[in-house]
């Protein structure tokens, strides 16, 4: 099986390092030298990887036959991708590859059907399920465990208690049992809240 591991971004000094945006929880082992990827577009590979290295919290790559800046900055936006075993399971118990979680149905813990995973973004914070609703809209959610509770994949799903305003009709049922709620005085219109954008919460490939 093929998955994206990394995506190159621009060229880092003049002797063809090149930055990268990591897709994998496991860079030491997908990105170490010596390592051999395929690319996308498929031309400009395969790659391998000669050196490597963190600066200022970004790992820097080197591959083997890029040598200068020109080189290195023809490599933008390449896709890295490598081969894995579909059957391979991360050490950890509590972690997953993303070609584990894409497909899976999204359910809250009262059983409300939410979509389904259709990419992991991995970002410097934390990782996000971004996940597709049944009217083609996207809705993104943190994958820590306070709201990802469970991920079952015998069962194909994942199970998620998001806090109000993550997910739109949990956060209109939240407004309207506010404004309910809330005392009012003869001829007092209530105002309405609003909800904070998807996705914006506290803080895992291949």
């Amino acid at each position: 099986m093929q998955l994206v591991v990394a995506r190159i971004g621009r060229a880092h000094g003049i002797k063809g390092e090149v930055t990268v945006d990591v897709r994998t929880d496991e860079p030491e082992q997908r990105l170490a030298p010596g390592a051999v990827l395929a690319t996308d577009p498929a031309g400009i590979g395969p790659l391998t990887i000669e050196t490597g290295r963190v600066h200022s919290g970004r790992l820097l790559l080197r591959f083997a036959g890029v040598r200068d800046r020109t080189g290195a900055e023809a490599l933008r936006n390449t896709l890295l991708i490598a081969e894995v075993d579909p059957e391979e399971q991360p050490d950890d118990p509590d972690e997953y590859y993303d070609h584990q979680l894409i497909d899976l149905d999204v359910v809250t813990v009262d059983g409300a059907e939410v979509g389904r995973i259709t990419e992991i973004s991995h970002l410097a914070s934390q990782d996000l399920l971004i996940v597709e609703r049944e009217d083609g809209s996207e809705t993104m959610i943190p994958f820590v465990e306070e709201i990802v509770v469970e991920i079952d994949l015998e069962e194909q799903r994942a199970v998620i208690d998001p806090p109000p305003g993550l997910i739109d009709d949990r956060a209109e049922i939240a407004s309207a049992r506010d404004a309910d709620s809330s005392p009012r005085h003869p001829g007092e219109e209530s105002e309405g809240s609003h909800s904070s954008d998807t996705g914006r919460a506290p803080e895992g490939d291949v």
